[in-house]
């Protein structure tokens, strides 16, 4: 559990000093709500893009404070020896999986305050990035497997 030690020094610094609670995404997200092993190779945060445009400064310089370098401005992807953060903005939910995201549920571990997706949640995103042919090759059908385990979980 690395990544999501890292995670929650990184949502901890988020919290303090944007005044922000940023979501736990992707597959360490995804372990988190269900319990099991996806094997994540990166931490996923979404934040309000607010911080990935007008405060990026602020963002990028707090990043670097926490020893990360970023990678691609692009994607917002930092990376600290062998640990890639990608940030992202949770404003996207919305018109991208139907999410509401302002109503998502805070979780607090180790003094870090974060949110998490659903089951159901993540269950339509992951359905959502299969129409993506990008996602679909690139990720060698890791999200069918997602949905697969997902829908056992519902059931």
């Amino acid at each position: 559990m690395k990544l999501y030690s890292e995670f929650i020094n990184i949502a901890k610094t988020l919290n303090k000093e944007l005044d922000t609670i940023p979501l736990l995404y992707g597959s360490l997200g995804l372990e988190k709500v269900t319990g099991l092993d996806f094997s994540p190779e990166d931490i996923d945060i979404l934040i309000p893009l607010i911080f990935l445009e007008e405060k990026w400064g602020k963002l990028k310089k707090i990043m670097e404070l926490q020893g990360y370098k970023m990678v691609d401005l692009h994607e917002h992807e930092f990376r600290k020896t062998n640990t890639k953060i990608g940030i992202a903005y949770i404003e996207d939910l919305k018109p991208f999986a139907n999410i509401d995201y302002k109503n998502l549920e805070i979780f607090e571990d180790y003094g870090a305050k974060y949110h998490l997706l659903t089951i159901d949640d993540y269950l339509k995103v992951y359905n959502k990035s299969l129409l993506d042919g990008y996602r679909r090759t690139k990720k060698s059908n890791k999200d069918q497997r997602k949905i697969n385990i997902l829908n056992k979980l519902i059931q």
